[in-house]
């Protein structure tokens, strides 16, 4: 996950805690998955509204199968 190991994490996670305090980091994570839910259901909405996404995204998987056909002939 971005290059972070475990010390990392540890190191980032409590300095979090002497900056906020124990008592508002419950808080800033639900924000923060609060937001990040939001931001992905804004996405998908925003897929959903727009014509002709749906169209591209399968015309794009119908290329990707040909070119992977294409490939699997020149190796034959």
């Amino acid at each position: 996950m971005f290059g972070l190991g475990t010390p990392e994490l540890i190191v980032i996670l409590g300095i979090a805690f002497l900056v906020f305090g124990g008592k508002k980091l419950p808080e800033i994570g639900a924000g923060l998955g609060k937001g990040i839910s939001s931001f992905k259901k804004g996405l998908k909405d925003a897929e959903e509204s727009v014509p002709g996404v749906k169209e591209v995204v399968a015309l794009k998987e119908q290329v990707d199968e040909v070119k992977d056909l294409g490939n699997a002939l020149k190796k034959i």
